[in-house]
């Protein structure tokens, strides 16, 4: 169960990554005590290496994709007292010594969106297909966030009950935006380090062109 004392929960969404989990929570238990892994229908043997690290596991018995994934783990994190919540990805691509940065912040803001600098080992398609995703948010929704599609983010838990999105693909990062925006949410940015491994693994060309015509129909529809 999560540890009610502290009410601060890191949440790592997790899929077939058994060779990086364990170092993952092993990290990030230096900075946070309340670590929630939701297994979304791994292969491999993520779940039981993520329950070795000492994380809380959730499963999911199928794969139902990254907002799926996130949205069952905050949705316990809440149901348990969280009022902090920090969202990381389970690759190793994240510096668990933000979180701390992440959870003062959120002293102040409703919600803190990470923003990657962009290094050298940054694929340049990966630099290309995020400006025109964060442009086009920012064109469509008046929203302005540095990178939109950064799974590096802290938000409270009252701002999740006003964000928690529908999405269950990686459309879920655009659609926490547009709602923090729309919901005149008080957040900021906080610019962050990112390891990129050989084998990239994240939103491909297909997922960014996905999001584009979701953020249109969304646009037109809702």
């Amino acid at each position: 169960m999560v540890n009610g004392e502290f009410r601060e929960v890191v949440i790592v969404p997790a899929y077939n990554e058994g060779k990086t989990i364990f170092e993952v929570i092993t990290e990030t238990k230096k900075f946070a005590k309340n670590i929630i892994v939701i297994d979304d229908g791994s292969l491999d043997n993520t779940a039981a290496e993520a329950t070795r690290a000492g994380a809380v596991m959730l499963r999911h018995k199928v794969n139902l994709g990254k907002g799926a994934a996130l949205k069952t783990g905050c949705d316990y994190a809440v149901q348990h007292g969280a009022q902090k919540l920090i969202t990381m990805d389970a690759d190793g691509q994240h510096d668990p010594k933000e979180i701390p940065v992440f959870l003062a912040t959120l002293s102040q803001y409703e919600i803190a969106f990470g923003s990657r600098k962009a290094p050298k080992s940054m694929p340049a398609i990966l630099k290309f297909g995020n400006k025109v995703l964060t442009k086009t948010m920012q064109i469509l929704y008046g929203v302005r966030v540095e990178d939109s599609q950064c799974g590096y983010r802290g938000f409270t838990a009252e701002a999740y009950r006003k964000i928690r999105w529908e999405a269950t693909d990686y459309y879920v990062e655009t659609e926490m935006a547009i709602k923090a925006g729309k919901k005149k949410l008080k957040h900021t940015t906080i610019f962050i380090e990112t390891i990129y491994a050989d084998k990239y693994k994240g939103t491909t060309v297909f997922d960014g062109m996905i999001i584009v015509a979701k953020m249109v129909g969304w646009r037109l529809w809702k």
